[in-house]
């Protein structure tokens, strides 16, 4: 019992560094020093914690290079000639980069990984064959086992056995990955070990010796040792990919040839049946469908990243990542905003964003001295707000109001987020963030009671409001009071309800113009330096495309102004449009 258990222990350890082999992608190079530094390396698998930084370096050079030649003529693009499709495509390329090039997942396609597999199967048989001779040696099985842990180590052996049956499961998938990969691949093994296994290594051994010596012959004693023993590191190094791949290509010679004969039964009978077809002038029929002009896989191996000597990923497995981006789409189909459709349909123009301020040369009784810079969020909290102070309005599209304006806020913040990142801004927004959020909560502009507005006139409204200007948010507030004020003045008899439907569709226009922007967003969420959040970050590109997509093709069908990506980030720059 206790040999068993011994044994068990052994494949258990084995069965875990198996599982725990992928997970080295996501170590940095401070975890791969610790990892070497405390006696690691002399594991088999350690050594793997070598070419991590290595193999990354090179993905993110290859990831560069693929990013310059898909980003740079969606991005160029004019808004609104972006379409929905061509947003999906940008995201399922930049999906295969991120996946394929995710340092877990090249780990786990390695060579050394899929070896691991192998062994893990191996020892799981030498501990199944060890317990089932043993049991069936034995007359009273595990009574008459003699140990000094007594029944304890025979629930230790239960155990560890489960966890390696449970355990393989997932390394010996990953072996019969490879082997397929190996199979549908008809190439030559190269035996070379690639620079990325022993770059990390190579450069220990030429970098000079950090520590200064008086002595030169001790200098060169050090730095040979030193030589020595590195070189030693690099030949056990080549030793265990060569061996790996060897493992590798010996596992996979019977499967090869089962492959081989079954691919050659299928070309044979496709070339027996294209001989049947031709004999009896076959010709497809109208009810055929026709196979679609440029079909093909959007999405080949030259968006997948490769490190030096890898396989070709197989069809099936790039068609399978590929749709895997319609998945994530649709997951965001499922839960689209509620009310953008509907406040958006309020909009039949984009006119509200040269109309919300007059810009007349107002005298602001502002502490500002200059006229601060203005920002999509500040004119909307505006709007709301003055809307929101308007009497005799109905409590639900007061209510209606607020929601719309609280789920626009969340896209807005992403268009700014990403697209207006200097710091002025970044102060306005805060400072209308503030605002809003007394507005929202507790219904006060700048702890002005906006409840006690009610009992008064639209026009004397608006005159209290345009006198609160003593802050950046006020001074927006002053300057977009006065120009509904003076529309409101020079209207015969404008109701009430008439003004808040004039401000809801201002703030409709501001909106969707905003939003024109997402497009662009969406292809910047895409791209990601940080190797290790890349795929998050498409991720959420993908389902923040499938929130939006119908919002995007409403949009897309208004008369859109002609301004590259930089000026349609800037409201002041569609202002300046809008008015030409």
């Amino acid at each position: 019992m206790d040999q068993l258990a011994k044994l068990s222990s052994t494949a258990f350890m084995c069965t875990t560094i198996g599982n725990f082999m992928p997970s080295l992608g996501n170590m940095d190079d401070r975890n791969s020093n610790e990892s070497d530094s405390l006696g690691y390396s002399r594991n088999y698998h350690s050594w793997d914690s070598l070419t991590v930084s290595t193999a990354k370096k090179h993905l993110q050079l290859k990831y560069s290079d693929l990013h310059q030649s898909t980003s740079g003529v969606v991005e160029l693009e004019d808004i609104g000639m972006v379409t929905v499709q061509k947003l999906k495509d940008y995201v399922k390329k930049y999906w295969m980069m991120a996946e394929t090039g995710g340092p877990q997942f090249v780990m786990a396609r390695s060579v050394t990984c899929s070896a691991s597999g192998a062994i893990c199967s191996l020892t799981t048989l030498i501990l199944a064959e060890a317990e089932l001779r043993t049991y069936l040696t034995s007359t009273n099985y595990p009574d008459n086992f003699n140990s000094d842990y007594k029944l304890s180590n025979f629930y230790v052996l239960v155990f560890q056995t489960i966890g390696v049956g449970v355990g393989t499961i997932n390394p010996v998938f990953g072996w019969f990955i490879a082997i397929t990969f190996k199979c549908s691949v008809r190439r030559g093994k190269s035996y070379k070990t690639e620079d990325y296994w022993t770059r990390r290594l190579v450069d220990w051994r030429d970098s000079p010796l950090a520590l200064r010596f008086r002595s030169n012959k001790f200098r060169k004693i050090v730095h040979y040792t030193k030589n020595r023993i590195l070189n030693f590191g690099i030949g056990i190094q080549i030793v265990i990919v060569t061996a790996n791949k060897s493992l590798l290509l010996i596992s996979s010679f019977f499967p090869s040839l089962l492959f081989s004969c079954f691919s050659y039964c299928k070309v044979l009978k496709r070339k027996i049946l294209s001989k049947s077809n031709v004999s009896g002038n076959h010709t497809r029929s109208e009810s055929e469908p026709e196979p679609e002009p440029g079909t093909q896989l959007v999405y080949p191996s030259d968006f997948v990243l490769y490190l030096d000597g890898e396989e070709q990923m197989p069809l099936h497995i790039m068609k399978n990542i590929s749709n895997a981006t319609d998945h994530l789409i649709q997951i965001g189909k499922k839960k689209p905003p509620k009310f953008l459709k509907e406040i958006l349909g309020k909009s039949t123009g984009l006119e509200g964003v040269a109309d919300f301020d007059s810009n007349q040369s107002y005298h602001i009784p502002s502490l500002v001295s200059e006229e601060p810079p203005n920002c999509w969020t500040l004119p909307l909290v505006t709007l709301t707000s003055i809307a929101r102070a308007l009497p005799n309005i109905d409590d639900q599209k007061m209510e209606q109001l607020q929601s719309n304006k609280n789920e626009s806020l969340l896209y807005v913040r992403q268009v700014e987020k990403i697209l207006d990142s200097e710091a002025d801004l970044v102060n306005i927004r805060n400072a209308a963030e503030r605002v809003w959020l007394g507005v929202d909560i507790k219904r006060k502009w700048l702890d002005e009671d906006l409840r006690k507005f009610s009992l008064e006139t639209s026009e004397e409204t608006l005159k209290r409001l345009v006198g609160m200007a003593e802050v950046i948010a006020a001074n927006s507030m002053y300057r977009i009071s006065q120009s509904v004020l003076r529309n409101h003045e020079g209207s015969n008899n404008q109701t009430d309800d008439g003004l808040f439907k004039q401000l809801s569709v201002m703030i409709a226009d501001i909106l969707g113009a905003c939003l024109t922007n997402l497009p662009r967003v969406k292809i910047m969420k895409c791209f990601c330096s940080a190797i290790e959040k890349r795929e998050n970050s498409v991720q959420r590109a993908a389902q923040l495309l499938g929130e939006t997509e119908e919002t995007i093709e409403i949009l897309q069908q208004r008369e859109i102004p002609s301004l590259n990506p930089i000026q349609a980030a800037n409201i002041n720059e569609w202002r300046a449009s809008m008015k030409k």
